[in-house]
């Protein structure tokens, strides 16, 4: 099924003077110009377009990458302010209108915002900075471990919020980031939690997620063994936790972290806590 402001695969009609003429099947003839098909196009020829509507609001075809497309979120420059809203450059001619509605703040030409795309009740491609608007209406599909891509979003007291493959919220930590990370930076990143709520706990590192995971079931099953109590804390040696455990201060510091947040641990500043399971209940 075809969609504006995707890729869609469609076949060559016709040849004319001025480009070719695309199969939309029940939308019609889609022109391709000239100046974005490929050397060597003939009728009969399937092609990867992207499909949206020029300046005159006719729909058309290209074979050009726009940076967002519908569904996607992007970090852009604003090139223009009108009396109908902010434009973006997205790549392509024809600029990517953010309505005044779809404006979290007053957008400001040269500054860059993150955005998400989408196609409007008027059949329009236009872009939200309003992102809560748009993301996460859909459950999160996801297990520990998984890759994803990210996007940042904002920075808060906790680290930093990003988009989780274009669709949900996530948040790493910043207690488990050791680089800087701005607004739009793209990143893979690996899921550590899905919290209740839906939003994801994300780690950059895979190795590090690894690490922190091993090492965490060693300090539970530590913890259980000596009654659900340990005299490490994160302020302890580091020659302490590498003698218990064979890892460094950091790693340590990152495993238990992790399980603090999982609920599973109590930190105090005599050590560690277990925290109880709780018995199981009849439905």
């Amino acid at each position: 099924m075809m969609s504006l402001g995707t890729l869609n695969t469609l076949t060559v009609k016709k040849q004319v003077k001025f480009g070719f003429y695309l199969d939309g099947e029940s939308w019609g003839e889609i022109l391709l110009p000239n100046n974005v098909a490929p050397a060597g196009l003939q009728p009969g020829q399937q092609l990867n377009v992207f499909l949206y509507l020029d300046s005159e609001d006719q729909l058309i075809a290209t074979t050009e990458r726009p940076k967002v497309m519908v569904g996607q979120v992007a970090y852009l420059p604003v090139v223009a302010s009108t009396k109908v809203g902010a434009f973006l450059d997205w790549g392509l001619k024809k600029d990517l209108l953010v309505p005044f509605s779809e404006q979290q703040i007053p957008l400001k030409v040269g500054q860059h915002y993150l955005v998400y795309c989408y196609v409007d009740v008027s059949n329009r491609i236009v872009a939200s900075t309003k992102l809560d608007r748009h993301l996460h209406k859909t459950a999160a599909p996801y297990k520990e471990g998984d890759k994803v891509e990210v996007i940042i979003s904002e920075q808060t007291d906790l680290g930093y919020k990003a988009v989780v493959n274009h669709q949900h919220f996530g948040v790493l930590y910043k207690n488990e980031v050791f680089k800087p990370l701005r607004r739009g930076d793209k990143l893979t990143a690996y899921v550590v939690k899905v919290r209740d709520d839906g939003k994801l706990d994300l780690r950059l590192n895979k190795a590090t997620f690894e690490q922190a995971n091993v090492l965490g079931n060693q300090i539970l099953k530590q913890l259980k063994a000596n009654g659900g109590k340990l005299a490490l804390t994160d302020k302890s040696a580091p020659e302490l936790i590498y003698q218990q455990f064979g890892a460094s201060k950091k790693a340590f510091k990152q495993a238990i972290g992790t399980l603090y947040k999982e609920r599973k641990i109590v930190i105090t500043e005599q050590g560690l806590l277990l925290v109880p399971e709780q018995p199981a209940t009849d439905a």
